[in-house]
C-alpha cells in the first residue's frame, strides 16, 4: 500500500514576543492511500498546527513532509496553492460557502483555478452533488439549506478535483448528532466505496472510533495509536 502522507521529524516552533513555542516537537506519521483516520486531541495539544501542516496552509519549521511521494517540505509559500488546490480537499466545521453563489457555483469553485472550460466543471459539480445526494439543490443558495445539506456541499467540493486526501477539520462540530452521523456515514461510504483518503480532526471520540485508525496527540507529540475493527458495519 502507497503512503499519500509521510511525515519525518516534523517541527513546528512560533514565536511569540520575545518567547518561542514548539507546537509540534518531531512528529512521525504514516498515511497510506485509501485510509480513514481520525487525529484526536485536546486544545493546545498541536492538531490543529498538524492539520496546517498536512493541509499546506503551514509549513514545518523542520523536518520533511512527503505528499504521495513528493517532498514539499522545502516549496516556497506562495507556491504551496497550487498544490493544495489538486491535492487536498477540505471540510470545514463552518461550511465556508459563499452565500451569493448557487450550490452548483459553490461546488465548482476549486476547479475554477484550474481554468476549465464551464461546461466541464458544471458537469463535474452535477456529478459530485448527485454523489453525496443533493443534486436536487444545485440551483439554490446556502441560506435555504439546513446544516447537514450545506455540509454535503462542502464535502462535494472538496472532492470535485479529484484530490489525493480529504482533509476535515471537525466536520460535524456545527451539527447535532443525528445529523453529524450521517454527514460521517458519507465519509465512511466514501472510504469504502470510492477508496478515498480522509483524515479526520476532533475532538469527538464517537466520531473519532467510527474510523480505522485513532491517532492521538498531545504536548506537539504523537501519543498513541489505535486500530478499530469492523468500522462502518451496521
Amino acid at each position: 500500500m502507497s503512503s499519500v502522507i509521510e511525515l519525518n521529524h516534523i517541527v513546528k516552533m512560533y514565536k511569540i514576543g520575545q518567547l518561542e513555542h514548539t507546537a509540534l516537537k518531531g512528529i512521525q506519521l504514516t498515511i497510506n492511500a485509501g485510509e480513514l483516520v481520525a487525529i484526536v486531541g485536546a486544545s493546545g495539544s498541536g492538531k490543529s498546527t498538524l492539520m496546517n501542516i498536512i493541509g499546506l496552509l503551514d509549513k514545518p519549521t523542520g523536518g520533511e513532509y512527503l505528499l504521495s511521494g513528493n517532498d514539499i517540505s522545502k516549496t516556497k509559500i506562495e507556491d504551496l496553492s497550487a498544490i493544495r488546490n489538486r491535492m487536498i480537499g477540505f471540510v470545514f466545521q463552518s461550511f465556508f460557502l459563499l452565500p451569493r453563489l448557487t450550490v452548483l457555483q459553490n461546488v465548482g469553485l476549486p476547479l475554477t483555478y484550474r481554468e476549465l472550460p464551464d461546461y466541464k466543471i458544471e458537469e463535474l459539480s452535477h456529478h459530485m452533488l448527485k454523489r453525496v445526494g443533493i443534486e436536487h439543490l444545485a440551483l439554490h443558495r446556502p441560506r435555504e439549506l439546513s446544516g447537514g445539506q450545506q455540509q454535503r456541499v462542502a464535502i462535494a467540493r472538496a472532492l470535485v478535483g479529484n484530490p489525493s486526501v480529504i482533509l476535515a477539520d471537525e466536520p460535524t462540530g456545527a451539527l447535532d448528532s443525528k445529523t453529524g452521523q450521517a454527514i460521517m456515514d458519507l465519509f465512511i461510504q466514501l472510504n469504502q466505496m470510492d477508496k478515498k483518503t480522509i483524515v479526520i480532526i476532533t475532538h469527538d471520540m464517537k466520531i473519532a472510533e467510527q474510523c480505522r485508525r485513532i491517532i492521538g496527540i498531545k504536548d506537539g507529540l504523537i501519543e498513541e495509536e489505535n486500530h478499530v475493527a469492523n468500522v462502518g458495519e451496521k
